[in-house]
């Protein structure tokens, strides 16, 4: 039985509320075991059921004679918002005893009403999309992805299409739609760039979603930060929502944290306008939403251009206008699930970073690094 990539809006969930823009550094908790697919995914909060294609019929009541249409569509229609049903007699979709209706004419009362809803932008989310994906490799079982800051991995509030999983779904077809997300098993912020991987298959899938919770898969990243870190470093902080400001994260202690480690080497430091600037390179241990930029932050060293965790104390500004987190998800490692066999890719720094780095005075040859990166990190 295959699983349809129109969504279900019969259900409630949150992943759809979750902040779109930065959606999480890997975050496997945003992704249930469960492994919810396309046609499992909630309306945003407060959206209505649209019955697309499915007219909607009444006859207004005589109590609402002298009202203007919007109002008196709003009193027989409350599923729907005031707005929405604006938008839709604006949109030509409502007629009075069959005339196009007007947004402010009055009623009389006893009219025949017909609205023709409009799909939402969220009913249209989990289709094909001929979204670019550079693939770094692929094959029957999975395929590496280099994303590009900027591209939004799944579709939520906010971002409705254009998504990765778009993208997916149009190269892969039914295959894709049959599995949940797509085959997506972990994320990366909108404006992180780098690595990912995706499932071809269920078996697969559940494989490398084993994996990230075994802490076997190997995520490295490169970071540009404000000030000098410690040569090398573990961050062993617990992360969860910021209490103060909803839409961050923060190091939480308490029940209101999940364990979260990062460990940091800095490789590259320089000076930019009196400020020391660093090139560090971080390795995942745990996935938690923003966990890099929440950890670094917490030491005192904010990402380059993060509009989110910015420097406590102000910066100057950046050659180039550079305006996003410099987080790159440079290195990924794992175990093949048909085969077994260790397998890694790298992806080179964006032309954007390069080129921050470049005018910062900051140098790094990546290929002096060893293949094993286990001994590289701090334990």
């Amino acid at each position: 039985m295959t699983r349809s990539i129109v969504p279900d809006y019969s259900v409630t969930a949150s992943f759809a509320t979750e902040n779109a823009e930065d959606s999480s550094d890997d975050d496997l908790d945003s992704l249930p075991a469960a492994f919810p697919s396309a046609s499992d995914q909630p309306l945003a909060e407060g959206a209505s059921v649209v019955p697309v294609n499915t007219p909607l019929v009444t006859t207004l009541p005589d109590a609402l004679a002298g009202e203007r249409l919007d109002k008196a569509l709003a009193s027989c229609f409350p599923e729907y918002s005031r707005s929405r049903l604006q938008a839709w007699v604006e949109d030509g979709r409502v007629t009075l005893n069959g005339e196009t209706a007007k947004v402010r004419q009055k009623v009389a009362g006893g009219e025949a009403v017909v609205i023709t809803p409009a799909a939402l932008p969220e009913q249209l989310a989990f289709a094909p999309e001929p979204v670019p994906l550079d693939v770094l490799y692929e094959d029957t079982t999975l395929a590496v992805f280099n994303k590009p800051a900027g591209l939004v991995v799944h579709p939520a509030a906010g971002n409705w299409s254009g998504t990765l999983l778009n993208g997916l779904l149009h190269r892969y077809g039914q295959s894709a739609a049959d599995l949940p997300r797509a085959g997506i098993v972990h994320r990366l912020d909108k404006e992180t760039s780098g690595l990912m991987v995706v499932a071809r298959t269920l078996i697969a899938q559940t494989d490398l979603v084993r994996q990230l919770q075994a802490r076997s898969v190997k995520r490295h990243y490169a970071a540009l930060v404000w000030g000098r870190p410690a040569l090398r470093t573990v961050v062993d902080a617990p992360i969860g929502r910021d209490p103060r400001e909803r839409t961050r994260m923060a190091v939480v202690q308490g029940q209101g944290g999940k364990p979260a480690r990062t460990r940091v080497v800095t490789v590259a430091s320089a000076e930019w306008e009196g400020s020391p600037v660093s090139l560090v390179l971080c390795s995942l241990d745990t996935g938690r939403t923003h966990q890099i930029r929440v950890h670094l932050s917490h030491l005192g060293h904010s990402l380059l251009g993060d509009p989110l965790y910015k420097p406590r104390h102000k910066r100057p500004s950046l050659p180039g206008g550079f305006a996003r987190q410099a987080l790159h998800a440079w290195r990924l490692g794992l175990i093949h699930p048909e085969d077994d066999s260790a397998m890694h890719w790298q992806a080179p720094l964006p032309d954007d970073m390069r080129e921050l780095m470049a005018a910062l005075g900051l140098e790094f040859d990546f290929t002096t690094l060893p293949d094993s990166l286990d001994d590289f990190f701090p334990a």
